[in-house]
C-alpha cells in the first residue's frame, strides 16, 4: 500500500508486482526494475531526459506534470496512421524453389501464415512456383499459382484476384525483392493492395546496407563501421581504409554468395566478384 500522494508508475504485467512509483503534485519518480527481466542501462535511459527537462521546467514555473511527460516521451507515434480495417482476401508471396539441403523455414511460416487468416474467415491466395512444398498443399490456401516470383507475374495475379492486402515476409529474400520491386514501381498503389505486416520502408532501410547503417546512427545506436561499394577495387580500398578482417554483404541479401569474412585483399576480391556478379 502507498502512502498518500504517491501512486505506481510502473506495474509489471507477471506478478502485478510494483516496479515504479510517482507522486501525484511533486516532481518525484523511481523505478526499480525485476533482475529477471535482463534490463540493460539504455532501455528506459529516457527516463533521465524526463528527469533533466522536469527540473528545468520546476525551476521557473513549479508546475509539473511528470506522468504526462513520460507518457509522451513513450507514446509511440506512427508517421502514417494504422489503417485496421481487415482485408477479405490476401495475396502470399510464397517460398519459392528450394534446393536439397536448404532448410525450409519460409515455406513453413508461409504454411501458419495461411492457416492463421484462414482463422479469420480471410481467403487467401498464393503464388509459389514450388509444388513440393506445404504451402500448396491440396486444401490449405483458397487458390494456389504455381508462378515465378517475379514482379510481372505478381501483377498479373494482382490484377486479377484483386487483394485487399499482400504479405511480403513470408517468402524469403525473393518475395522482398520482389516486394520492393513493386512498391517502386507503385503496383500496389495502382491496384490497392495494403502491405501487411512490416512496412514496406523498414524493409527497405534494413536490406540496404548504407541506408540502415544512416537509420540507426539517426537514433544515437552504435553500428559498426561500414561503407557501400559498388565495385571490386571500391570494396578492396574501402577494406584498407576500415582494416582487416571485414565483413562482406550484398545489399537486399539474406546470405548465400557473396556474404562471408575476409582476412586479406584476396579473400575480398573473391568476395566481391560474387557479390557484384
Amino acid at each position: 500500500i502507498l502512502p498518500s500522494g504517491w501512486q505506481a508508475l510502473f506495474t509489471n504485467a507477471n506478478d502485478q508486482s510494483n516496479e515504479g512509483i510517482i507522486h501525484t503534485s511533486l516532481p518525484y519518480y523511481s523505478v526499480q526494475f525485476h533482475p529477471e527481466h535482463n534490463a540493460g542501462p539504455q532501455d528506459l535511459e529516457c527516463l533521465f531526459d524526463v528527469f533533466i527537462d522536469a527540473v528545468k521546467k520546476f525551476s521557473t514555473s513549479n508546475v509539473v506534470d511528470i506522468r504526462e511527460m513520460i507518457n509522451s516521451k513513450l507514446l509511440y507515434v506512427p508517421k502514417v496512421p494504422y489503417d485496421l480495417s481487415i482485408p477479405k482476401k490476401v495475396l502470399i508471396i510464397g517460398s519459392g524453389g528450394l534446393s536439397i539441403g536448404q532448410a525450409g523455414e519460409f515455406d513453413y511460416s508461409g504454411s501458419q501464415a495461411i492457416k492463421a487468416l484462414q482463422e479469420e474467415n480471410i481467403q487467401t491466395v498464393l503464388i509459389n512456383p514450388n509444388i513440393a512444398t506445404v504451402q500448396t498443399s491440396k486444401g490449405l490456401a483458397d487458390k494456389v499459382y504455381f508462378l515465378p516470383l517475379i514482379p510481372e507475374y505478381v501483377e498479373q495475379v494482382i490484377r486479377a484476384e484483386r487483394p485487399g492486402g499482400v504479405l511480403l515476409t513470408f517468402g524469403g529474400q525473393t518475395g522482398l525483392n520482389c516486394g520492393v520491386e513493386l512498391q517502386r514501381a507503385g503496383i500496389f498503389e495502382k491496384y490497392g493492395v495494403r502491405i501487411l505486416g512490416t512496412p514496406i520502408e523498414a524493409i527497405i532501410d534494413t536490406e540496404d546496407r548504407r541506408i540502415f547503417s544512416e537509420r540507426i546512427s539517426v537514433i544515437g545506436e552504435k553500428v559498426a563501421p561500414s561503407c557501400a561499394v559498388y565495385s571490386v577495387q571500391e570494396a578492396i580500398d574501402a577494406a584498407e581504409k576500415l582494416g582487416y578482417p571485414v565483413m562482406a554483404r550484398a545489399a537486399f541479401s539474406l546470405g548465400g554468395l557473396g556474404s562471408g569474412f575476409a582476412d586479406n585483399k584476396e579473400e575480398l576480391k573473391t568476395l566481391a566478384l560474387q557479390a557484384l556478379a
